[in-house]
């Protein structure tokens, strides 16, 4: 059971909780910047390149079933120690690596590791967090990541003026080192699903997605466009950018500032949603993302895409937790982990499928009229989350 939230404090477990997310993502932002140059000096080709980085976000949605699975048997502990080693292995395959597809190798078992990890993170930290702060943890949870990947790539540059491109790999093993030996010093909990399961047989996964369809076909959906709004959003500004005809130093600042404007907002995100319910949250990040977006193609210069970015920014970081929070929310105690697991897979084709249909779209008619529909999601978001979304939430 969740301790309660009279004595509890999230500053107090902040390094246990929230130091190996924080990690993680120092680890990934750390090569994310330099996958597709490390897949170049191999011989891929720009496409091939783009395939590879891509590898990270298939793994990680062809993961979220097998990771909850995992996390179910062996405890969520154990789970992020495994995810850890595995992106060691991963990294050490990335750095040996002599043709495109063996570095393809190694960044689809970073991603599949990345599943396992942040799966095992949020089933943890809803049992050790009183549910009265959940959006508070889910939200900082969220927010430590971002704050990895932003930062990631400044630890990395330091490796690569050493080491050149192999350095950026390096900064990532130091980080999973250390999310590995944090993920060591953390206790077991005992959550109430696997003693639940103990006494009654478990659901199968089909089953499991039957019984919960209402809740995966309304509240997962509008999660899922959450998330492709998210995923089109760090697309469409170097699109745009180039389009205008920025240049690469005005759209690396840019998307720099929205980035941190972003990540400014994690917590008070999180309090609001405690304290008032997921609706103050979830209806405004929509609506904010939604006209931001369809604001960009009237923008001609770098003030006015600065701007409107920054809103943006606003819209995506008043926002943080909010799918996670909600998944919290909805999973059933008896069966959380492999619920969670079928809501990480939703969200993710909703984050995997929003580029494609930018990409169509762009390909069809133009790249305003792509940004402008990708804008227009957010209405449809909105709408799903004022008819299902719960006023209030009631505390488990």
């Amino acid at each position: 059971m969740p301790p309660s939230s009279d004595s509890f404090s999230l500053a107090r477990i902040a390094i246990p909780a929230f130091g190996p997310s924080l990690l993680f993502g120092l680890g990934e932002g750390a090569i994310y910047p330099v996958l597709a140059l490390s897949a170049r000096d191999l011989g891929a080709s720009s496409a091939q390149a783009g395939l590879i980085v891509a590898l990270i976000g298939i793994g990680s949605m062809m993961a979220n079933l097998p990771a909850a699975m995992l996390t179910n048997r062996y405890g969520e502990r154990h789970a992020m120690i495994g995810a850890a080693v595995f992106s060691l292995a991963a990294l050490a395959l990335c750095l040996v690596a002599h043709s495109p597809w063996v570095l393809g190798l190694g960044v689809l078992m970073i991603g599949l590791a990345s599943s396992v990890f942040l799966l095992a993170r949020q089933t943890y930290l809803i049992e050790a967090v009183p549910a009265t702060m959940r959006a508070r943890a889910m939200s900082t949870l969220g927010g430590t990541m971002r704050v990895g990947l932003f930062a990631g790539p400044f630890m990395a540059a330091g490796f690569i003026h050493l080491m050149d491109l192999p350095g950026a790999y390096w900064a990532a093993i130091l980080a999973f080192v250390g999310t590995g030996i944090l993920a060591f010093t953390i206790p077991d909990l005992e959550p109430r699903d696997r003693a639940v399961n103990r006494s009654a047989p478990p659901l199968s996964l089909a089953s499991l997605a039957r019984v919960h369809a209402g809740v995966f076909l309304t509240l997962g959906v509008a999660t899922a466009l959450v998330s492709a709004i998210r995923s089109c959003r760090q697309i469409v500004i170097p699109l745009w950018a180039d389009q205008i005809g920025l240049d690469a130093t005005a759209t690396a600042l840019i998307y720099g500032i929205m980035g941190g404007v972003d990540m400014l907002l994690f917590y008070p995100a999180g309090r609001i949603m405690d304290l008032r319910g997921r609706l103050w949250v979830a209806l405004p990040c929509m609506l904010i993302m939604g006209v931001s977006l369809i604001a960009i193609p009237w923008t001609t210069g770098f003030a006015g895409l600065l701007a409107v970015s920054m809103v943006l920014g606003v819209g995506n970081g008043i926002g943080s937790g909010i799918i996670m929070t909600i998944g919290a929310d909805a999973s059933p105690p008896a069966d959380r982990t492999r619920f969670l697991g079928i809501w990480r897979l939703i969200t993710d084709l909703g984050g995997g499928g929003g580029p494609l249909l930018l990409s169509a779209l762009t390909a069809a008619l133009s790249l305003a009229s792509g940004i402008t529909a990708i804008g227009a999601l957010g209405f449809v978001a909105a709408w799903m989350f004022w008819r299902w979304l719960p006023r209030r939430t009631a505390s488990p």
